[in-house]
């Protein structure tokens, strides 16, 4: 049902790159993450961590793990607004909550970034909405 799932984090001066690291390892345990450096608008160093998971084994690891560990009621409702029209299913896990293995889920702020691509054909929102929606559903009758 995932093509990959891309992710990226900032960790700025006041943070430890190695616990954002395991905070994205807690979410996505077999990313391979990247670091490079960047400057902020005020000239602080800020580190980017990103990477790409594809295989599938790990993506549907991370869904299935997604799906025990949130609202399914809120993922749900959430959908249509989180998913644009090219199938890309944008999520953000709060940093602080995933460095203690807690996966909540943020709209704004400081954040985990992940782009899922769901796998629909044609790649359109609303196929990739149904597809999720299946998914979920599945798991709410298991």
């Amino acid at each position: 049902m995932i093509h990959n799932i891309k992710f990226r984090a900032f960790v700025y001066e006041n943070e430890s790159v190695d616990e954002i690291s395991q905070a994205i390892l807690n979410i996505l345990p077999e990313a391979e993450i990247e670091a490079e450096e960047a400057e902020g608008l005020l000239e602080d160093k800020i580190i980017i961590l990103s990477g790409v998971v594809s295989k599938k084994r790990y993506t549907k690891t991370f869904f299935n793990t997604l799906l025990e560990n949130v609202d399914l009621d809120k993922l749900n409702d959430d959908l249509e607004r989180k998913i644009d029209d090219k199938g890309n299913w944008f999520l953000r896990f709060d940093k602080a909550d995933a460095l203690d293995e807690k996966f909540t889920i943020l709209d704004k702020g400081d954040a985990i970034h992940l782009k899922i691509k769901i796998a629909a054909f044609p790649a359109k929102k609303q196929i990739a909405v149904d597809k999720v929606r299946e998914a979920i559903s599945n798991e709410k009758t298991c």
